[in-house]
């Protein structure tokens, strides 16, 4: 299809990657139109037998899986089922939160991850069937959390669970984005009462089928005997170093499926990227979508606080902008999953990159060879600042400790004349970019911390890694309380 220049500088980039990141296996794959011109296995599925990756190896997608999530809202919806912009209570009446009416919220703003309901505490109590499996190994990836939690089994337990909980709405429903893992497990549950089958029943007769994603599934037993799965690895931190371990126990949770748990390879995936490229239509010419579906799926609804100029859609990031073209992605990650997809709906160009360890540079592959492809540096960014500079008077107001129910504290301090954000055990430091707007570089990636006032011009909250973070305490960058 093109010339094959840009694959040596694109692998010497990816390998650097995987090699600092001590990812065990990543598998990469891009298409035009369909038709793979380029994959490549770096790595292994399997380190300790030395068993190596391909196209076909099987690994999780998380929460790119929101997206086959929305498939089925648009399904359900062209079959006359259902409406986005119904309420959610029309189908869930158990949905309900505590003191507050949530009969403005839509399936839409489910999907697109604006319904004004904050990070909730409800991880850990949906994977706990699965900790209690390996609880010694999983349980150090789960911080911040307690004691004492009772499992989240059901979609009704759930609804039960957040019904309890004290919110405070972030803003009306529509107005603020923060991307919500129960918002998406909740559409499951719409999916299951509209089309009278589980969720994972519908998913796979509808869309994985009759695409014919022949090594996709939620259940890893419905793969029938099928060997090329990727082991699981995961980080742990020595102190002086890192270590990467093998974790073989796959999370699972059942009310929270449709936000993150389909497992899949990059040969199935790429014709999905495909059936959107294609305006709903499959390589075999199975209408799984209208193309006016398609182009609601991909409608910039709302700016998605992950980067700059970057909107969500339904269950699709879209970047209006991306070097002149309109750029479809999703990544995903949870224990042993890194993941990203991305097409552009113009040109037919789609990329897939899948690996077994959590917080690996995926995106940072991905991105360095849609660069190579294009004749840029690998690590070129698309981003241009609109500020160069602060002075630290200017950046002190945003120090303070910023909070979520989902990810604890992360402190915003001024160090040597920089803004520095700790996340995830990490410091980063975050690069003036526009007003109250911050660039983060982490594995590889630009991410963007938006600082968000109130009406007198008070910082009340972060925006970071598509969540709101609301701030705890203002420090100076002496530490001391203002």
């Amino acid at each position: 299809m093109q010339n094959n220049g840009w694959i040596d500088s694109f692998e010497q980039f990816a390998q650097n990657w995987i090699t600092k990141s001590q990812v065990p296996g990543v598998c990469m794959g891009l298409a035009k139109d369909g038709q793979i011109f380029y994959s490549n296995g770096f790595g292994f599925r399997d380190v300790e037998r030395q068993l190596g990756v391909t196209i076909d190896t099987v690994f999780g997608i998380g929460s790119i899986t929101k997206s086959f999530t929305c498939v089925a809202v648009m399904q359900l919806q062209e079959a006359g089922k259902l409406s986005v912009h119904d309420p959610v209570v029309k189908y869930l009446p158990e949905f309900r939160l505590k003191n507050l009416d949530v009969g403005q919220i839509t399936i839409h703003h489910f999907m697109t991850n604006t319904s004004g309901i904050p990070p909730l505490p409800t991880f850990l109590a949906s994977v706990m069937r699965s900790l209690d499996a390996n609880e010694v190994e999983d349980l150090p990836l789960m911080q911040n959390q307690t004691d004492g939690t009772v499992p989240i089994d059901t979609y009704e337990d759930l609804m039960s669970v957040i019904s309890t909980l004290d919110l405070e709405l972030l803003g009306p429903p529509g107005t603020e984005f923060s991307y919500s893992n129960d918002c998406f497990a909740l559409l499951g549950a719409i999916i299951e009462r509209v089309s009278g089958k589980s969720y994972e029943a519908y998913v796979k007769e509808h869309i994985i089928d009759p695409i014919g994603m022949e090594h996709t599934s939620f259940f890893l037993e419905e793969l029938n005997g099928y060997e090329n799965i990727t082991k699981l690895y995961i980080m742990r931190d020595r102190g002086d170093h890192k270590e990467v371990l093998s974790s073989p126990n796959w999370w699972d949770s059942p009310a929270s499926r449709a936000a993150g748990f389909i497992k899949s390879t990059v040969r199935d995936m790429l014709k999905y990227t495909d059936m959107f490229c294609k305006g709903g239509l499959t390589g075999q010419g199975n209408r799984i979508l209208t193309p006016e579906s398609v182009q609601q799926m991909m409608t910039p609804y709302f700016p998605t606080d992950m980067a700059p100029g970057q909107f969500y859609g339904y269950g699709l990031v879209i970047t209006t902008d991306y070097y002149g073209k309109t750029l479809v992605e999703h990544s995903g990650g949870i224990k042993g999953v890194t993941a990203q997809m991305c097409f552009f709906p113009e040109t037919g160009l789609a990329g897939v990159a899948l690996s077994n360890l959590e917080l690996s540079p995926v995106v940072a592959v991905m991105v360095g060879a849609l660069n190579s492809l294009e004749n840029r540096p690998p690590e070129s960014s698309h981003l241009v600042s609109k500020i160069d500079f602060l002075t630290e008077e200017a950046m002190d107001q945003y120090v303070g400790d910023y909070q979520s129910s989902e990810f604890g504290t992360l402190p915003v301090r001024l160090e040597n004349g920089q803004l520095v954000l700790s996340f995830l055990g990490e410091n980063y430091v975050m690069r003036p970019f526009a007003e109250d707007i911050f660039v983060v570089r982490a594995f590889g990636t630009d991410f963007s911390a938006r600082f968000i006032r109130d009406g007198n011009n008070k910082i009340v909250r972060m925006a970071f890694a598509g969540r709101q973070f609301t701030i705890q305490d203002k420090k100076t960058s002496g530490g001391n309380e203002k």
